[in-house]
């Protein structure tokens, strides 16, 4: 951070900071507010991130890891519009691995361990060294709400002693702190994760302010004391060697490495589950919001999956230095005894001592059909949301809206301001990104679960791959200026690289009989067969190509995998962009803002209802809404188009 920016402005009675000094207020130190704050901050908009504590940013509340097939995607796409995750886990990492790095590059699922500890180091580093953020400790109650011409919006916020800022765009990114209550057993807890409170009143002003809300709940699982795990008795599981980092800033991973271990439930293990249901806050009826169904508890696991006589779970360490280690697979609610017992049973972990009891927590969460594909309100304008409010579960999914939302007030902000970039978002869509898939899925369909980024939600997903993110998506964050200049200097020297590499992949060439005498198999045609042709095959390996043409030595290695993937999905690859295409030139077509569906002829009133309500900004937006029909489609494609032609006139 430059000098002239404090870390932390001290509490003093009057605002902290002069109000026309701020463009953008982020609310929330997690993972999708730093990501907010540091990216409205690289647009240019003059930013102030407000959470409790500096020493709470980049806090890891669940799981120590970043990645995972999708969410590993998502970390890759934060990464190419100059995000801070991708760096934070590479500086903090300790076990790196490729999931399903034996299937398809679609489908591969980079994902690190982190050291609890060095990861929040990293993000704390990152955030202080963003020109124009700075940090205010203090919680907020209230929101500042303007009349304007057009109506209310929001301009500020009010901290619990009374400061107040004044902003034209405010993010919020609460998580689980809008009136979260921890569950243990029968105990019932106010806060927002362990040891922190909740935030009751903002979310009591949210609901007078007429957004609509639910609950929605995730848990953890209780953590251990490795020093009394039996490791002997566990297998091992390591990462990749060499570890391959996340930011395509990072040249290499110089964290130590280690071994995670595994084990699994057992037919004991799920008798005591059973046993104490009753306890369970969800089971015994305490729990009213729905839990994620993709990273269920072990009372859902036992209940849901009762011919199963054991659950894997990996035991994770928490750290280098840290003897606290995380059971990735038994999120639990039950009472801290009957935890206990049930860890007894599991092979490993018979003398396990408990170092803090797994627990559920319940939090208000605003339905996100209520907001723009930016991420605005719809209700509030200027207000802007991202992360678990909008109804998402995991750090890689909040860092992504983060980023979107930040840039999206920012410019937005900078606009007000008469900056020259006006009309301008970040608006990655369902064919450039998981992230667009993401956003889509969320303003049109909602939540009625914690949502988790998987593959599978994308249509395009091998145009979507973790491999080429910063393909997709860094010159549209570079015009946007969402990008600085050390990551511009780097893509831009990739993209040179990439140039040249595919020119030597269709112009360096062998006859079958060359290629066949290395052991490529090709057809005895008589036709010579580019480079590009021949890494068709598996047996074109590049230790076997480098000794044909030694100048393939030179090529970067993630240089040289994309002309790989290329030449191995070159057909597949057209057919998906072809598809791509023609999905936006129909799904693509932009339904203005306030579009009177009253006014389109012949179209129902249940359509009129269902599109009211989810008040979608494209067709393909429109196509998603559950009920609505490829005829009350074509019907307002038709009104939008004579629209725009009678405009036009």
């Amino acid at each position: 951070m430059p000098s002239d920016l404090p870390r932390s402005i001290p509490a003093t009675p009057e605002a902290v900071v002069d109000p026309s000094a701020v463009d953008v207020i982020v609310i929330g130190g997690g993972h999708a507010g730093v990501e907010a704050a540091a990216a409205a901050a690289r647009v240019g908009a003059r930013t102030v991130l407000v959470t409790h504590a500096f020493a709470t940013i980049g806090a890891m509340s669940c799981n120590p890891a970043i990645g995972g097939i999708g969410k590993g995607t998502l970390v890759r796409e934060v990464d190419a519009l100059d995000g801070l995750m991708a760096r934070a886990i590479d500086r903090s990492g300790i076990q790196f691995r490729v999931l399903n790095a034996s299937r398809g590059p679609a489908v591969h699922g980079p994902r690190a361990q982190a050291d609890r500890r060095l990861y929040a180091a990293a993000m704390q580093d990152l955030v202080a060294g963003t020109a124009g953020l700075r940090v205010v400790e203090g919680a907020v109650d209230d929101l500042i709400v303007a009349e304007e011409g057009t109506g209310p919006r929001v301009a500020g916020v009010v901290l619990a002693d009374g400061r107040r800022i004044r902003a034209a765009a405010v993010v919020l990114t609460t998580g689980t702190f809008l009136r979260g209550m921890i569950h243990i057993g029968d105990q019932r807890i106010p806060a927002g994760r362990v040891g922190e409170a909740p935030a009751a009143a903002l979310g009591a002003r949210l609901e007078a302010l007429g957004l609509p809300m639910g609950r929605l709940k995730t848990g953890t699982p209780p953590r251990l004391d490795g020093r009394t795990i039996d490791w002997a008795a566990l297998a091992e599981q390591h990462g990749d060697t060499p570890p391959k980092p996340f930011s395509v800033l990072t040249d290499r991973i110089t964290v130590p490495q280690i071994a995670c271990h595994i084990t699994a439930t057992t037919p004991a293990a799920h008798q005591v589950i059973r046993d104490h249901l009753h306890e369970s806050a969800v089971y015994s009826g305490r729990i009213a919001g729905r839990g994620p169904r993709y990273c269920p508890s072990i009372e859902d696991k036992v209940v849901r999956f009762a011919d199963r006589d054991s659950h894997q779970i990996f035991l994770e360490p928490e750290g280098l230095d840290d003897h606290t280690v995380y059971p990735n697979g038994i999120s639990t609610s039950l009472s801290a005894e009957a935890q206990a017992r049930m860890l007894r049973h599991i092979p490993g972990l018979e003398r396990v001592s408990i170092i803090r009891p797994g627990y559920a927590i319940e939090y208000d969460f605003v339905d996100p059909r209520s907001l723009l594909p930016t991420l605005e309100s719809r209700v509030m304008p200027g207000l802007y949301m991202a992360g678990q409010i909008n109804g998402t579960t995991g750090y890689e999914e909040a860092a992504a809206q983060g980023v979107l939302a930040g840039a999206n007030a920012a410019l937005a902000a900078g606009e007000a301001g008469g900056d020259r970039r006006q009309g301008t978002r970040l608006l990655p869509d369902r064919g450039r990104s998981l992230t667009g898939v993401m956003i889509d899925d969320l303003t049109t369909r909602g939540a009625d679960e914690p949502y988790r980024m998987f593959t599978s939600r994308a249509e395009y997903r091998l145009l979507l791959r973790a491999d080429n993110a910063d393909l997709r998506l860094t010159a549209e964050a570079m015009a946007l200026g969402l990008v600085g200049a050390e990551r511009r200097v780097a893509h831009e020297a990739k993209l040179a690289a990439l140039d040249e590499a595919r020119g030597l992949a269709r112009s360096l060439t062998l006859t079958p009989e060359q290629a066949r005498s290395h052991g490529i198999p090709a057809n005895r045609d008589g036709r010579p067969r580019t480079l590009h042709q021949l890494l068709v095959h598996a047996e074109a390996t590049r230790p076997v190509m480098t000794a044909i043409w030694p100048e393939l030595a030179r090529i970067r290695a993630d240089v040289y995998e994309q002309i790989e993937i290329e030449a191995r999905y070159d057909g597949y690859l057209g057919r998906q962009e072809a598809d791509v295409s023609a999905w936006r030139r129909e799904g693509g077509l932009a339904i203005p803002d306030g579009f009177d569906y009253g006014r389109v002829g012949g179209l129902s009133a249940e359509m009129q209802e269902k599109l009211n309500r989810s008040r979608p900004a494209t067709i393909a937006a429109a196509q998603a809404i559950p009920g609505v029909t490829p005829a009350a489609l074509s019907l307002v494609i038709g009104a939008i188009r004579r629209g725009a032609a009678l405009a036009a006139e």
